[in-house]
């Protein structure tokens, strides 16, 4: 008998866990073939989304190892840390594009990056539409969680549906998306991008729909690095000797083997919320306020970002 969507489902999720576990030499020589596949496919019409960050200055030393003469796009939002700016500055055939308004305007018009992409959807979805679909995801016993599991049940974030807080998952979009795509659409170049299936279940579950590249979509991508963890990231950096953002701190292995960052663990955009709500203290913002106090300053007391984490409950 041919196999449910559901038994195809947990076959390719069963599969994503089996290129996860391998070790990295594989994963590079993977890597590079999804790489040289994109690369011919659009015959060399291709570049590299480059952020600043280890994931995409891997991706960027990688693809480079291949093709030297590969363009990077550095999207600069304002919202990059000043250390990110001056590491970027260090690469040559290097584009940078803007979008079209800054984040405080995103702010005004959308709402704030708070929780994840998914849940922020989520909560703009069902306040638009009270009734509908997404309902049910914010109601513990509503037929869809009772189906589906408790790992779609968004009811503890009611609280937060509910209030006069602005939530969106627009910014991302506003951006990074839309001057990536105004880029791509004026010079017919294609991306690399550097995302990973194992740094959210959003991201897990586009890797699963499309694999590492998409040649017939409404917008071509390689994510050749989609099926690696941040183990890898760490360990490539560390094996291949590769400079990266200072404000990461150094790479060290713990008791176990295991490699951290002494300082970051994340470089992406300063006043991102997403996320926050998991990481232990100090968090972001409270380093951001040691490491970068005029800026903090303006993040939480001037676009408001205090009172959005003094409602969820996040330390600053």
């Amino acid at each position: 008998m041919p196999a449910t969507s559901k038994e195809e489902a947990e076959l390719k999720r069963n599969f994503l866990k089996q290129r996860q576990s391998l070790p990295l030499h594989l994963k590079i020589e993977m890597s590079k073939r999804r790489i040289r596949e994109f690369y011919e496919h659009f015959d060399g019409k291709v570049y590299v989304s480059f952020s600043g960050g280890k994931d995409s200055t891997v991706l960027l030393h990688l693809v480079r190892s291949l093709y030297p003469d590969v363009l990077a796009v550095f999207v600069d939002t304002g919202l990059e840390y000043p250390e990110v700016k001056d590491f970027v500055k260090t690469f040559d055939n290097i584009t940078i594009i803007r979008p079209k308004f800054p984040f405080n305007r995103v702010i005004e018009e959308y709402g704030y990056p708070v929780i994840s992409k998914e849940v922020a959807k989520f909560i703009e979805d069902n306040r638009r539409n009270p009734n509908g679909y997404t309902a049910k995801k914010f109601d513990s016993n509503s037929d869809y969680i009772k189906k589906y599991g408790s790992r779609y049940d968004l009811s503890k974030w009611k609280f937060l549906r509910d209030s006069n807080i602005k939530v969106s998952a627009q910014c991302c979009n506003v951006m990074k998306k839309q001057p990536a795509k105004k880029f791509e659409k004026e010079s017919g170049l294609k991306p690399f991008i550097a995302t990973m299936a194992a740094e959210s279940n959003l991201r897990k579950q586009e890797y699963l729909k499309k694999g590492c590249n998409s040649f017939e979509t409404k917008r071509p991508a390689s994510t050749p690095l989609g099926f690696w963890t941040e183990q890898d990231i760490l360990q490539y950096l560390v094996e291949n000797n590769l400079p990266y953002c200072s404000l990461y701190g150094e790479i060290l292995k713990d008791k176990t083997g295991k490699y951290f960052t002494t300082k970051a663990k994340r470089t992406g955009c300063m006043f991102c919320m997403f996320g926050v709500h998991t990481e232990k203290s100090p968090n972001r913002f409270e380093l951001m306020k040691t490491t970068h106090p005029k800026l903090y300053d303006y993040c939480i007391n001037k676009l408001g970002c205090g009172k959005v984490l003094d409602f969820i409950g996040a330390k600053y």
